[in-house]
């Protein structure tokens, strides 16, 4: 006959030991940051991560929608600061991250701004995802830094991005925004 009290206990334990195992931090000397994609209602639409590996010459942006975007291609753009109030559109995010001063676009022969990403394509079923290495921005300590002072937020339009008009791709309203939290 099996001991129903011993086998719960062993359960619970395992259970609490993979819940420990996974709640501890990664220490892998990666450095990362996430955003939460928030609509103009305050509800979560996506999860942006990103992930640097020091020496590698790109960080990985992993971008995930799941809701409230329509089917069809997006304008997506780190922004220069890190606030995202949906009053007034989420202008509180700033311009397009840029600290090397350059034209919108990556078709534009005087850009791109750092923060100028390919279309995100949204599906039938309306989700998306967008996986890029890039070497324009980072998470360490510099002038291209995501983790400056101010923040910097993440931007989901409503339009697909020209990749050439500045300031902004003629990308529409800005539909969603996250603000990158070191992680």
């Amino acid at each position: 006959m099996i001991n129903v009290r011993f086998v719960s206990l062993c359960t619970l334990a395992l259970a609490m030991t993979a819940a420990c195992r996974s709640s501890a931090p990664v220490n892998d000397g990666r450095i990362r940051a996430e955003a939460y994609l928030l609509d103009t209602l305050g509800t979560e639409v996506g999860v942006v991560r990103i992930t640097e590996t020091p020496g590698a010459p790109e960080v990985e942006v992993s971008i995930k929608v799941e809701r409230g975007a329509t089917t069809g291609q997006h304008g997506i753009h780190f922004h220069s600061v890190g606030v995202c109030n949906p009053a007034g559109g989420f202008t509180s995010a700033g311009n397009h991250f840029n600290p090397t001063n350059k034209k919108h676009g990556l078709f534009n022969p005087e850009g791109p701004h750092n923060g100028d990403f390919e279309a995100l394509t949204i599906d039938s079923y309306r989700k998306g995802t967008f996986v890029a290495g890039d070497s324009r921005i980072t998470l360490s300590p510099g002038p291209n830094s995501l983790l400056d002072a101010d923040g910097t937020s993440i931007v989901l339009h409503a339009l697909p991005d020209d990749q050439r008009t500045d300031p902004s791709g003629n990308s529409g309203a800005r539909i969603a925004c996250g603000v990158l939290v070191k992680r």
